[in-house]
């Protein structure tokens, strides 16, 4: 992952604004692991990325012990302010590439809209080594896919985005079958069985100011120069107001890509 956070300026922006993720992913993620476990409070968990922990607190609540590797430092003392008096959250300053994980330390690895971060060529090595025999690796990933929900609002914008920049290809949006590429990653490791797959299909409805406070914790905004920044997310909440009637839906479908390290 980055040496720190891309969203590490943003802290409130982004925990204010970024959405929980639905219950079902949850119910799915333990039954996959093992809902007949002794002790819930045995499930030692890596999370990778937590950021303000938007899924942190429902790992927590379902009784995990958590060792959270969150790379921005700000965001890292947001998230211990946040669960100020839970002894089961460690939160660990560092990148998951260079955090100082023991070997077989995890029954879950888990990475909420946080894996593309890590460094493509030590991730999966990292993950295999942190995981104990039988551990899990669970990836979750949103997908904005192609849909009329959106009211043709991501095509609209498109040119507001190439203003600031620069002239791009408008991206192809997926359909609701979409596939994440962690899939097939997390088969060709050759580390990994009973790979599953599950998708959870909704709209997210954001008001003018919701949307841009949305966009303000987007990465490529907050590397914006602060001369650009401004403009650009005055442009969009010009477009929303004028042609949207004050609000944007976001058609997604959000993924969990799950797989089970081989025993040796």
């Amino acid at each position: 992952m980055p040496s720190a956070s891309h969203f590490d300026n943003v802290a409130e922006i982004y925990d204010r604004i970024r959405p929980l993720y639905p219950e079902r992913l949850y119910w799915d993620l333990f039954n996959y692991i093992g809902v007949d476990r002794e002790d819930p409070s045995a499930l030692a968990t890596v999370e990778i990325g937590p950021g303000t922990g938007q899924a942190t607190g429902a790992l927590l609540k379902r009784g995990a012990t958590v060792a959270a590797v969150e790379p921005g430092p700000h965001l890292a003392t947001f998230l211990r302010g946040k669960f100020p008096d839970q002894p089961r959250l460690v939160v660990i300053n560092e990148r998951f590439e260079d955090a100082p994980l023991p070997e077989g330390i995890a029954d879950l690895v888990f990475a909420a809209t946080s894996f593309h971060w890590v460094d493509p060529e030590a991730r999966y090595e990292k993950v295999v080594k942190t995981l104990r025999p039988g551990g899990v690796l669970a990836i979750v990933h949103p997908h904005q896919i192609a849909s009329d929900v959106d009211r043709g609002y991501f095509a609209a914008s498109q040119p507001i985005y190439g203003r600031y920049f620069g002239q791009h290809d408008t991206p192809v949006l997926p359909d609701e079958e979409v596939t994440p590429t962690e899939i097939s990653e997390i088969i060709d490791t050759q580390a990994f069985e009973a790979v599953e797959l599950f998708r959870y299909r909704f709209d997210q409805r954001y008001a003018t100011s919701e949307y841009t406070d949305l966009v303000r914790s987007y990465s490529g905004t907050e590397q914006m120069p602060n001369a650009d920044r401004e403009p650009f997310i005055a442009a969009l909440a010009a477009l929303i107001d004028t042609e949207f009637d004050g609000y944007v839906v976001r058609p997604l479908v959000l993924t969990l890509a799950l797989g089970r390290k081989r025993s040796e």
